[in-house]
């Protein structure tokens, strides 16, 4: 398994250079503790953390959980990791302080989560899940509720977890069955079962707070019937001690590809005590206000496998010895040159090494938003990165989520037959990946949410003005000595993706299912398109970086290197993507159902 050595130098160049971070949190309410001091320690100790407790733990924790009589067991050392973790205060970094969070920045966080996510997913997503608790309940639950079960939560000593998904009704929520009795002392007696619970049991921590869907008893029929519950593995007392266990309990661990060291539990909830949060049939409504935050560290997983995956496949060029450059010898000394040299395994390097940079860059965009959206006190800027958000989002988690498993099964590739053999560690990071484009809304949801909903449902308003800011970045920068090469041909991919969306609405209007037809290809096309821009802009601030007399030059260098790979050996793909959105359906639908058959 790659010694996971956090990117602290490419993490500064997005937040300083690129985003600018440090003016962004001094204008953000309640940002301004989140000083370039602060910011760099969090990011320093985050990084010693990662390397030093989670990184070790990754390749063991394949191993897998335990099913005992007593519950889930977390694999060896896991506990222990997450007990430095709670004491390092790590929990509550962006949390509340009236609940005895620290009160910094999301983005902050959301980055944090990503070191930790890099070196060890499975452990990362502990905490993760605990994250989507937190929201959940600072949002919908009462004073009661809040003052009761969120302080230990922000601490970290409980943990929480999203059940939605049910064995009949996966994406399609509106067909669970889980149900809701009303008590008489204002709880509800909630029994059904819910799969692919992340984090589900485990012996980390003291109590697990479930965030259940499930239906009253007088609730309508699909989406709209739906309401959201809290439901504790142990009962709370109104002390907050903990009293006799909830009749809540993992009936089994799911096999899975990947992520072992994630419990993923079927839970079966029995009668179990849970409270209302938000308002009654309302629970699909209140699930959404922490989506965005939901799939944005599902798009950051995608980061993580493509980053550690790099980490690993770059190591292993740089040593390993196999037939000589086609340019000469480069280490005549030694029986062969490193792979390094070869053109193919350098293609493989900078695939990831884009897809890892540019990624990262564009979910700390995204992160920014997020911080705008929940925390602008100007109506305007909130309504802006709102409007942003549900444009960027569904491209953040489907587009980079893709990437990612490209990423990670070309580190299998660097390394030969070797990287198929489970000891190197790099097979595990493409099990791992894997999952990624299915979570949190499958890859297919998320084209269809992009294109329909976002797209087609805002009349084109929402890619309008992204499309306006990104021409704004092309206007400044097209003489650019560097980069103005690169800016034209962002034109010329803006432009084209405006006049395709017009385009697949004439389709949608002749035929309705042109919208399933394209919104996977759409999807692709808007993510090549945004990472383009994502990389016009990394090339402009390392050519004004090295026009200024940096130092680095290296580094500056290795980005407007890797910007131009990008441009001319990833974005060409968009050529592919732009024919095959605006075939007809019936290319995919003409087929009928029995010709299947085999």
């Amino acid at each position: 398994m790659p010694e996971y050595k956090a990117p602290l130098r490419d993490i500064r160049f997005a937040m300083q250079e690129l985003l600018d971070f440090e003016t962004h949190y001094q204008n953000l309410p309640g940002g301004e503790d989140a000083s370039p001091d602060m910011v760099e320690a969090i990011l320093e100790e985050a990084g010693k953390f990662a390397a030093q407790e989670l990184s070790p733990l990754n390749q063991t924790g394949d191993k897998g959980c335990t099913l005992t009589d007593d519950g889930v067991i977390a694999p060896e050392g896991f506990k222990e990791a997450y007990a430095n973790y709670v004491e390092g205060g790590w929990a509550g970094l962006a949390q509340d302080p009236e609940y005895g969070g620290q009160g910094l920045p999301e983005s902050l966080a959301s980055i944090v989560a990503e070191i930790n996510g890099t070196a060890n997913w499975s452990w990362g997503m502990y905490p993760g899940l605990s994250h989507g608790a937190m929201v959940t309940l600072e949002t919908h639950a009462t004073d009661e509720l809040r003052n009761l079960y969120l302080p230990p939560l922000v601490e970290g000593r409980w943990t929480g977890t999203m059940c939605l998904t049910e064995p009949h009704a996966g994406s399609d929520l509106g067909l669970l069955r889980t149900k809701a009795e009303p008590n008489d002392d204002g709880s509800y007696s909630i029994t059904g079962t819910k799969i692919f619970i992340s984090a589900g049991e485990h012996d980390m921590a003291e109590n697990i707070l479930h965030i259940v869907l499930a239906r009253l008893p007088d609730a309508p029929a699909g989406n709209k019937g739906i309401s959201l519950f809290l439901v504790p593995r142990y009962n709370v007392n109104d002390d907050g001690s903990l009293a006799g266990a909830n009749s809540v309990k993992a009936g089994s661990i799911e096999h899975k590809m990947g992520i072992h060291g994630n419990a993923t539990c079927v839970m079966n909830f029995d009668g179990a005590r849970g409270f209302l949060l938000g308002q009654p049939n309302r629970g699909l409504a209140c699930m959404f206000t922490f989506m965005n935050n939901a799939r944005l560290f599902i798009a950051q997983q995608g980061i993580c496998h493509a980053e550690l995956s790099y980490q690993g496949a770059l190591a292993y060029a740089k040593e390993r010895l196999q037939m000589r450059s086609q340019r000469g010898a480069v280490a005549p000394e030694k029986s062969a040159d490193p792979i390094i040299v070869h053109p193919d395994v350098r293609r493989m390097l900078l695939t990831q090494k884009a897809y890892a940079e540019g990624g990262r860059a564009f979910s700390y965009l995204c992160a920014q938003l997020v911080d705008l959206a929940q925390k602008s006190q100007d109506d305007a800027e909130r309504k802006r990165a709102e409007d942003r958000l549900a444009l960027l989002i569904p491209i953040a988690k489907g587009f980079i989520t893709e990437a990612g498993v490209e990423a990670s099964s070309l580190g299998v590739q660097v390394f030969g037959g070797h990287g198929y053999i489970a000891e190197w560690g790099m097979e595990q990071i493409l099990r791992d990946s894997r999952i990624a484009p299915i979570y949190e809304g499958t890859n297919g949801i998320q084209a269809l949410d992009l294109l329909g909903r976002k797209v087609m449902g805002s009349q084109g308003q929402l890619l309008e003005d992204f499309v306006g800011e990104v021409n704004a970045f092309i206007d400044a920068n097209r003489d650019n000595p560097e980069a103005g090469e690169l800016v034209v041909e962002l034109e010329r991919h803006v432009k084209r993706w405006s006049e395709l969306t017009g385009q697949v609405a004439a389709g949608i209007q002749k035929d309705p299912a042109t919208l399933g037809s394209a919104s996977f290809d759409y999807l692709m096309y808007s993510g090549y398109t945004v990472l383009a821009y994502i990389w016009a802009m990394s090339a402009v601030k390392a050519q004004q970086a090295l026009a200024n007399g940096s130092s680095e030059t290296g580094f500056y260098q290795a980005k407007l290197a890797t910007a131009r790979f990008y441009f001319r050996r990833i974005l060409p793909r968009n050529e592919g993507l732009a024919v095959s959105l605006v075939d007809d359906a019936d290319t995919l639908l003409s087929l009928e159902e029995e010709a299947f058959a085999f």
